[in-house]
């Protein structure tokens, strides 16, 4: 009987400490996505916004594009150590689809500061969108001085080739950043939302 007893116990602590209590419906689970989704869709439409102010001329690139991401990002440099972390998605131009998606990176480089920015790639062709949104990495040296203080202005980075058939325009948020880096990105789809 105490057998018993010990066993019941010991399940019942493992269905407390496996959150088995505390888990949410499908329904809860589905309300959630869908307000993270409106979220990264109402932010896409700021950045590209930013970037049309700063770029006026991106919008024509933007669309002819066969597709194009956009990703907000905040990034830590440390003297030795940088690191970002962000959300976005990518958008297919030709289908009206969207394919929601997370980075990180992490790298090694001489730095200092903090820096929140906007990233907006555009793809050339369907290989180019494909690949990013099934592969989605993305190595790079990088080296740069961004600031922007207050209602001081912002800073845009022209666009830059960072692949075949992909072009790059890096926006800054907020923030102070001067950095030498050696990074790698990753970027993948996020399972929950897609």
């Amino acid at each position: 009987m105490n057998h018993i007893k010990l066993i019941v116990s010991l399940l019942l602590v493992v269905l407390v400490f496996s959150g088995f209590w505390d888990a949410k419906s499908k329904k809860e689970i589905r309300q959630e996505n869908h307000k993270e989704r409106v979220e990264r869709i109402k932010t896409s439409n700021e950045t590209l916004k930013l970037l049309y102010k700063y770029a006026p001329e991106a919008r024509k690139m933007v669309l002819r594009s066969y597709g194009y991401a956009t990703f907000t990002n905040f990034g830590v440099n440390i003297i030795l150590f940088s690191a970002e972390g962000g959300k976005g998605l990518a958008h297919n131009n030709r289908t009206k689809t969207n394919t929601y998606m997370n980075m990180a990176s992490g790298g090694i480089g001489l730095g200092l500061g903090v820096k929140d920015f906007r990233a907006v790639f555009l793809f050339k062709d369907k290989k180019a969108f494909d690949g990013f949104v099934n592969s989605g990495w993305e190595a790079n040296a990088q080296a740069d001085a961004a600031a922007k203080a207050g209602k001081q202005g912002g800073a845009v980075n022209a666009a830059i080739t960072v692949a075949p058939g992909v072009r790059l325009y890096k926006l800054t948020q907020s923030g102070l950043a001067i950095q030498a880096t050696i990074q790698g990105t990753k970027y993948w789809k996020d399972e929950d939302l897609n």
